[in-house]
């Protein structure tokens, strides 16, 4: 019995180890395909025949800036000092032009790291013009952290975690711009990418289990739902895409043919998808323990449990979609407070419409993913328990019999 019992153990372990590795390698293949591949608009026209370079600034001319209260306009003159690319070492005279806007614009400093655009004729630069100011260092010193930290504290599951914040970075930039841009259906595409993100991810977090089922099926159906109510409403609010920001300046660059409104309402579903999964998680997380923990417990109270994890988890979920969607539009409630205007006209203005169809179209998602998961987890991660159950319980009286025929 006890070799029975030590041969089972080999067997859990070995079975967790092959996941694990597996799972790692479905990352890095997914990681590299991604990276790989290529978005269609690498050699835009804008930086044709330009060297893009880290520059370090050496000497600063303010006199052509016109300063108007907080407001400057103009161009600041810059001696620099190419640190990179083809023309590394060279010095050169660069321009940063303002435009008057504090958002956009930027004033440089001597020994400020900067990137610079810099236009050439085969080896002769013709003009730099100051990107902004050289940040990437800093990004990625950023990013080790949040790495370094995922695993001290998660281990393999922050590994894990991390490949799925890189291939969601990727999917977005790598798959679903390139195709919006190409007037493919942003419904669609959208609903595409939030299936291959939601499988991914939940893969990444259970392996191959049946909990990454529950949680799929869980997630995906909320999203169904916010995807339906957010086509309806965003129709019958009469909002057009054009409240994005930056909507209107592609527009202007050429891409007249975009349906923004269908990219504003994938934009709903994409948005809300990540708290439909965190939902799903947790739901799926708690009733597997209390399974693991009373494996005899009937399908209708594991139910019954996720019911309950599902109820308290809703209280914050809904308030932190709408912290998401509203924190970044505090200084224009200062606006209209400061100005006096009416509840009734901010509410009925279109680009807060927008925000509240946001924020209730995902909070109905949320809605419908507890009861679905806490359903599908209850009846398929008991019969699970079940069912290795009586393979245990046969398998020990086989070990059993065998033992009593030894002796």
């Amino acid at each position: 019995m006890e070799d029975f019992g030590n041969v089972k153990k080999h067997r859990i372990l070995f079975t967790k180890k092959r996941n694990i590795i597996l799972t790692l390698l479905f990352g890095f293949i997914i990681t590299g395909i991604l990276l790989a591949l290529p978005t269609g608009y690498e050699d835009a026209l804008i930086y044709q025949g330009t060297e893009r370079a880290t520059v370090t600034v050496l000497s600063v001319n303010n006199d052509n800036i016109i300063t108007n209260g907080m407001v400057q306009s103009g161009e600041q003159r810059c001696e620099l000092q190419v640190e990179n690319g083809l023309f590394a070492g060279q010095t050169v005279s660069g321009v940063n032009f303002l435009s008057g806007s504090l958002a956009q614009d930027k004033i440089f400093s001597v020994g400020d790291k900067a990137l610079a655009v810099i236009s050439h004729n085969e080896d002769d630069i013709t003009y730099v013009t100051m990107s902004d100011h050289f940040r990437l260092d800093k990004e990625f010193i950023l990013l080790a952290l949040f790495f370094a930290l995922l695993v001290i504290f998660a281990g393999k599951n922050g590994l894990l975690s991390f490949f799925s914040f890189v291939i969601t970075i990727l999917s977005i930039w790598k798959i679903l711009i390139p195709c919006y841009l190409n007037g493919m259906n942003p419904v669609w595409i959208g609903i595409g990418i939030t299936i291959f993100l939601t499988l991914t991810i939940i893969f990444f977090v259970y392996g191959i289990d049946r909990r990454t089922l529950v949680a799929s099926m869980g997630s995906l159906l909320g999203t169904a739902t916010t995807c339906i109510m957010g086509i309806t409403f965003t129709n019958l609010f009469s909002i057009h895409g054009a409240v994005m920001e930056s909507a209107e300046g592609l527009l202007y660059s050429g891409y007249t043919s975009l349906n923004l409104t269908q990219i504003f309402m994938s934009s709903i579903f994409i948005g809300a998808s990540g708290a439909m999964m965190d939902l799903s998680v947790d739901i799926t997380s708690a009733v597997h323990e209390v399974v693991q923990k009373k494996p005899d417990i009937a399908w209708r109270e594991a139910v019954g449990s996720g019911m309950n994890v599902g109820r308290a988890a809703m209280g914050t979920m809904t308030t932190t979609l709408l912290l998401s969607y509203s924190g970044g539009y505090v200084c224009q409630l200062m606006t209209f407070m400061a100005q006096g205007t009416p509840v009734d006209h901010i509410l009925n203005y279109k680009y807060v419409a927008a925000e509240i169809l946001n924020t209730i179209v995902g909070s109905f998602g949320l809605v419908t993913v507890a009861p679905i998961t806490a359903l599908v987890a209850g009846i398929l991660l008991t019969r699970k328990e079940h069912a290795r159950q009586v393979k245990l319980s046969l398998e020990t009286k086989e070990a059993g019999t065998v033992s009593k025929e030894v002796s």
